[in-house]
């Protein structure tokens, strides 16, 4: 190894890092973080606890879409995003809703364990289709949108294995709680999910990170867009200037003294007489 070489594999081991973090940050802002998983389970985990209290199957359900609404005005007032949590609101209320109507509890869980199968099945078509559907979520999030289907090959890779990834484990927890929705209690299916809401969860982030921190850095559209218009800006202000410039020296040679007629014929006389 040179003494040239080190600073080299520095500078690659500093843009790794970078990417990585990046990767991180954008993975925790997408997924909502650490506040998400709770909005995401405690909705859930209220409902069971005050069911196995009392199998009251009405102050369950509308103390778990309380505590929902609690969570978006919190986010309002924190002036946060509400993504997460009105997300969580609408399948609480889903739940609730099914589950009075039919006036079964476990029905309560029905609506949100149908939207982690059809999840799972969007993945897989989505990367059986060319467009992995975490592509889709994360692109605007790292600032490249589209620009990995055509233009980053080995990005658009790692993202078909993550939404892989996502699919199968999304259809693995399925396989589990819809059994479970057959054969178990309320209780028992209750409480099943809410240990499932997490870890499958965070296998699927980690596995994301795993694939895309190996990945080439995405493109960024937004600045390429932004450094398009400044040249496009730069490039206007240099044509004006030049037409100023032309103009101005048009004027100047229009504007320039020539020799009145006496001067001339004067000048004339001088040859004639010499």
């Amino acid at each position: 190894m040179t003494s040239l070489d080190k600073p080299t594999e520095d500078t690659t081991e500093a843009e790794d890092a970078n990417a990585r973090a990046v990767t991180e940050a954008a993975l925790f802002e997408a997924f909502g973080g650490v506040r998400g998983m709770i909005e995401t389970v405690l909705p859930g985990l209220l409902f069971v606890t005050i069911f196995t209290l009392n199998n009251d199957l009405h102050m369950s359900a509308i103390a778990a879409l309380a505590v929902s609404v609690v969570l978006v005005v919190v986010r309002l007032v924190m002036k946060d995003t509400v993504k997460h949590a009105f997300s969580g609101v609408f399948g609480v209320a889903f739940g609730v809703v099914f589950a009075m109507m039919t006036d079964n509890a476990k029905n309560f869980y029905l609506p949100g364990m149908l939207y982690t199968l059809g999840l799972a099945l969007a993945y897989i078509v989505t990367s059986l289709a060319g467009v992995p559907l975490i592509g889709l979520i994360l692109g605007p999030v790292f600032k490249e949108n589209l620009s990995w289907r055509t233009r980053n090959p080995g990005r658009k890779k790692a993202y078909t294995k993550a939404s892989y990834a996502w699919g199968l484990i999304l259809l693995a927890k399925s396989a589990v709680l819809f059994p479970l929705y057959w054969w178990a209690d309320t209780e028992q299916l209750g409480w099943v999910l809410v240990i499932l809401k997490i870890p499958p969860f965070l296998l699927a982030v980690w596995l994301t990170w795993v694939f895309l921190a190996k990945a080439p850095a995405p493109i960024d559209v937004f600045a390429e867009m932004e450094a398009a218009e400044e040249a496009e800006k730069a490039a206007k202000a240099e044509k004006d200037e030049r037409e100023r410039s032309g103009q101005e020296a048009d004027g100047t040679l229009a504007g320039s003294p020539q020799p009145d007629g006496e001067a001339a014929d004067l000048r004339g006389g001088r040859h004639r007489k010499a």
